[in-house]
């Protein structure tokens, strides 16, 4: 189960929406989505919680770039929703990382899914590089200083992270209306 949720800060205080995450398939999705629930291009976070799994926070202000914290990349590697936001910048890799290189393939003519000697014994070739994925928190801690969050309060944060979050924003009653 996850929960995702919008809050845009307005003139008037945060306003709050709930959003399916079904047709967002990448950061820039998720991005201009966050953008259109605020049209005076204020603050907007994205707060998406996954069960007793991480959440994560995605601010937009107006064009700038996302700021992006998730508390747990590996948990959230296991989500697709968690995928959307674990970018190779966010995780301190250079882009394709995750491709394998050409020249260190092993073209023994075993590409046809035949098993070599080596991968019948059950063991299963190199690892891709940037398949690995930091235990704990990823991201920008700072995300939400201003608004109140410090980086230690963000960083103690688990299960019900969202509604804390919304707590120390003023934005709980807001929040529970689309919860």
């Amino acid at each position: 189960m996850y929960f995702a949720a919008l809050l845009a800060r307005t003139e008037d205080g945060w306003e709050a929406s709930d959003t399916e995450l079904d047709d967002v398939e990448t950061l820039s999705d998720l991005a201009d989505l966050a953008r259109e629930a605020s049209p005076d291009e204020d603050t907007v976070l994205v707060l998406i919680e996954q069960e007793d799994g991480w959440f994560g926070v995605v601010r937009v202000d107006g064009e700038e770039d996302p700021r992006i914290y998730v508390s747990d990349a590996a948990a959230a590697a296991r989500s697709s929703y968690g995928e959307i936001l674990l970018t190779d910048e966010l995780l301190g890799r250079e882009p394709g990382d995750d491709v394998p290189d050409l020249d260190t393939l092993d073209l023994d003519g075993t590409e046809d899914g035949e098993p070599d000697d080596e991968d019948a014994d059950g063991a299963t070739g190199p690892a891709v590089s940037g398949e690995s994925v930091p235990h704990g928190p990823v991201g920008d801690a700072q995300v939400l200083d201003d608004l109140g969050v410090t980086e230690k309060e963000l960083r103690s944060m688990t299960a019900d992270a969202v509604s804390e979050i919304a707590e120390a924003l003023g934005a709980s009653e807001v929040l529970e209306t689309v919860r």
